[in-house]
């Protein structure tokens, strides 16, 4: 079994879902249960419309996932974990305040020393821990590591060892009794039979201590797999934070197979410029062709996946994306122009309502009166090279000064399609109307 596990204090960006993404190929591929685990204890930063936008992103990328957990309806089971760690004496309660605990951080790095927790109120005795509970300070948990190896085969580092666990003891619960990750992370893992999980390399030292946890609630220590993280182009770390990468932000530009294909394949062998369908990155699955090394995400390339993808669809695949107000006929005359499918919808705009430019395009009489007099009434794939060709043969104008004023009078746009295709989509008095509304002298 595995799970996507967010935290519902924004929006989902990038980096988390390239790690559902490679979970449920994952998944898929080895007829492994997949899961969504909502990791919403925060409830000072945790917002339902961020787990209903993380859902909606799911669903658009066509991410099937067997049922949705959300941590804060297990409160009860973290209470009977720490309560089973406080009897084995495998936590214990600390008394220092966020200031205290900064200076101590501030001292240990001035000397060139790894900042770790010195445990001080470990060594604390029992009347010393009454008198300070006694006098309303409430304490905050840590987890009491040891100093054993740990060791696992990780699916993309190999083999990585811990011979002496030089960290912190994780913080399992603070002083308003909220569980952290450390703790809830585990107990679920452990208590839903979780078999594997992947996710990003920054957790790798969380794995160690976890190990641990694992281990102390006697509870069978799962598979992981470390994925390099994303950098953008300046070499960021991606955040939730940053608006241009939430995936909310770019659905309407990029299609859902083309964003699966692109995230599933950076920082592996796989070419990105191959799309493939879903079905086909589920067989084709393995975790031996990622890379340890960080990876880049590049949305210029991803636009230009895109656009290259949209260039070959069929109107019926099409339809699958997205509920079309446009034929057929219309999807083959602007497709190779476009590069998202919102475009499409532009373009139809454009020919199925009145058009209004702003700023009207200014014909000298004799011009205008060429243009009404040599407008064939039928009008089909030669009309634009006749029409402008008898205008250029009685008119004093450069082709392709005359080409952009027809343009922008008929579909108010500088670039586009081909306009020997695009005049097919207006009849005559539709041309007509649009060159007299739209033009002045």
């Amino acid at each position: 079994m595995l799970r996507f596990a967010p935290s519902p204090t924004g929006f989902l960006h990038i980096g988390n879902l390239r790690v559902a993404i490679l979970n449920y190929l994952y998944a898929q591929n080895k007829n492994i249960d997949f899961f969504l685990r909502i990791d919403d204890t925060d409830t000072e930063r945790s917002e339902e419309k961020y787990t209903k936008s993380i859902i909606s992103d799911l669903d658009w990328l066509g991410i099937k996932y067997s049922m949705i957990i959300k941590q804060s309806d297990r409160k009860e089971k973290y209470k009977d974990t720490f309560n089973l760690l406080k009897k084995k004496n495998l936590i214990y309660p600390c008394f220092e305040t966020s200031e205290e605990l900064s200076f101590k951080r501030r001292l240990l790095l001035k000397q060139g020393k790894t900042p770790i927790y010195d445990r001080a109120s470990l060594s604390l005795k029992k009347s010393e821990i009454s008198s300070l509970l006694s006098s309303g300070i409430e304490p905050y948990w840590r987890l009491k590591l040891n100093n054993e190896s740990v060791s696992w085969q990780d699916e993309v580092h190999g083999q990585l060892i811990f011979k002496n666990l030089s960290i912190s003891d994780p913080v399992v619960f603070r002083s308003d009794n909220l569980p952290l990750f450390t703790i809830t992370s585990v107990v679920d893992d452990a208590d839903l039979n979780v078999s594997n999980i992947l996710r990003g390399d920054d957790h790798i030292t969380n794995t160690a201590a976890q190990i641990q946890l694992f281990k102390m609630i006697d509870s069978k220590v799962p598979n992981f797999g470390h994925f390099p993280l994303i950098k953008s182009k300046t070499g960021e770390s991606l955040s939730k934070r940053m608006k241009s990468n939430s995936v909310v932000d770019i659905r309407d530009n990029i299609t859902a197979t083309v964003l699966i294909n692109y995230l599933s394949k950076i920082g592996s062998s796989k070419s990105i410029d191959e799309i493939n369908e879903i079905d086909e990155l589920v067989n084709t699955f393995s975790m031996k062709i990622f890379s340890k090394s960080s990876i880049m995400y590049d949305y210029n390339e991803l636009e230009r996946l895109n656009s290259k993808f949209i260039k070959t669809l069929e109107y019926e695949k099409v339809q699958e994306y997205k509920d079309c107000e446009y034929d057929k006929n219309f999807w083959e005359i602007i497709k190779s122009n476009i590069d998202n499918l919102n475009e499409a919808d532009e373009w139809y705009k454009v020919f199925s309502n009145p058009l209004h430019i702003d700023e009207k395009i200014k014909l000298t009489p004799s011009l205008k009166q060429l243009i009404l007099k040599h407008l064939p009434n039928k009008i089909d794939e030669d009309v634009w090279s006749e029409w402008t060709k008898k205008i250029l043969e009685k008119c004093d104008i450069k082709p392709k000064e005359l080409y952009t004023k027809l343009r922008i009078l008929l579909t108010g746009k500088k670039f586009g399609p081909s306009m020997n295709k695009l005049l097919t989509l207006l009849d005559k008095d539709e041309i007509i109307k649009r060159i007299n509304l739209n033009s002045e002298e």
